[in-house]
């Protein structure tokens, strides 16, 4: 069974996971009741709604001090 001779650095390991940690920007759609951007799928941090039409909810939002 094969076994490096060597430790792996530190950098070199970093350097072959560097990709896999990247962020990606997170999809903003606009609210149909106030026209605020916000998270897909979430209920809206402005007017705390949720959905179109019957199935829309009212959520109540706590907003971080």
């Amino acid at each position: 069974m094969a076994v490096p001779t060597r430790k792996t650095s530190h950098a070199r390991k970093s350097s072959r996971r560097s990709t896999v940690w990247k962020l990606e920007a997170p999809t903003l759609v606009t609210c149909p009741h106030c026209g605020e951007l916000t998270a897909a799928h979430r209920a809206c941090t402005n007017c705390g709604k949720y959905g179109v039409g019957k199935k829309e909810r009212q959520v109540i939002v706590q907003k971080d001090a």
